[in-house]
């Protein structure tokens, strides 16, 4: 590919769906007691330390292709995927390098841990920021490290955030990776042949949490847990499933049906979520993916009146119902009975 200008973007637009910057309470977690399950941890580092990935992620001749072949709106489209998915693998970048330097003298077992799970987010994010470069933009990393807001969360809501995001960033490469497979005909940029092996990177990060998560049984043995894992069950598939409503040309570009490809990852991450949380969703509910679609209808709403409505105050008191039934339908879907894992998996095991 001839070299191009290409312009360093410093500002990304920051909504209830984008991609974010986490920290947490550094000193709580250094005080973790994970010595019960030395062990566990000890094999889970062995396993960061081999690096399988260490010689993956390196271009080759096959990203030098022209993209002159992609319409304006593909394009658009790609760059959209690959600035999303930056941001949110330099999120884990940073919350990890952080926590490996805060918990450095007092877990250092852990520490290393972080350490090299922030390894493997860098190259991730890395690996996609010279992807954006083929489309003569790039993220300046350097810029959101200082200027973007962090939220903070308490480390078992860490914990449940993590482990659920990790897991469904698995679900989600391998379901495409599978997919481009079978067609290679929708494989019209090279870095998805890389999703196979780079999925197995969020599949370890997960078995870590997990197992962050079994060192601490008051994170999940009790009825507040219960309540927790289902609103991080239920933010995690919902936020997937209202970004992805808005990109249903994305999918289509690679021959997926955007609907039946979140309908089968939140199947598979609700399904590795209850080997470890006590509860999970009911997803096979007749109306569970139903509410899930009304919830994306009621979220394009809102999205079509901020682009079309110039009048901020008319604009809010038009969105106040749309709020309204929005709240609502994702609190039918919190409130719907869940499966106890306990039980419900175990006897499936």
């Amino acid at each position: 590919m001839p070299q191009q200008q290409v312009e360093s973007k410093t500002v990304i637009k920051e909504s209830l769906l984008t991609p974010r910057f986490y920290t947490t309470n550094f000193e709580e977690m250094s005080l973790l007691d994970i010595s019960k399950n030395t062990q566990e941890f000890e094999a889970i580092l062995a396993e960061f330390q081999v690096d399988y990935n260490k010689n993956h992620f390196i271009r080759d001749e096959e990203f030098n292709i022209s993209l002159d072949n992609l319409d304006n709106k593909t394009k658009g489209l790609f760059i959209e995927f690959l600035e999303r998915s930056c941001t949110a693998e330099f999120s884990g970048f940073l919350l990890y390098k952080e926590l490996s330097r805060r918990l450095k003298d007092k877990n250092p077992i852990l520490a290393e841990c972080f350490a090299l799970m922030s390894r493997d987010e860098a190259r991730h994010a890395g690996f996609l920021n010279k992807a954006m470069a083929d489309f003569n933009l790039s993220l300046d990393l350097g810029f959101l490290t200082k200027n973007r807001k962090y939220t903070f969360f308490s480390p078992k809501f860490i914990f449940y955030a993590t482990y659920l995001s990790e897991k469904i960033g698995y679900w989600r490469y391998i379901t495409i990776y599978r997919h481009l497979e079978k067609h290679q005909e929708y494989r019209v940029y090279p870095i998805f042949k890389f999703f196979e092996n780079w999925c197995q990177d969020e599949n370890r990060h997960g078995d870590f949490f997990a197992a962050l998560l079994r060192s601490q049984p008051q994170f999940i043995h009790n009825w507040e847990s219960k309540l927790w894992c289902r609103f991080f069950l239920l933010s995690v598939f919902a936020t997937m499933y209202l970004n992805d409503f808005q990109r249903l040309d994305f999918y289509q570009s690679i021959g997926l049906d955007a609907r039946q490809f979140d309908i089968q990852v939140i199947r598979k991450t609700n399904e590795s979520a209850g080997r470890i949380f006590p509860v999970a969703l009911n997803v096979d509910h007749p109306s569970f993916f139903h509410l899930l679609d009304k919830c994306s209808s009621q979220n394009k709403k809102l999205i079509e009146l901020s682009a079309n409505n110039n009048n901020p105050f008319w604009q809010t008191i038009t969105k106040i119902p749309i709020y309204s039934q929005l709240a609502w339908t994702l609190s039918r879907l919190f409130f719907m009975r869940p499966i106890n894992t306990v039980t419900t998996w175990n006897t499936i095991r």
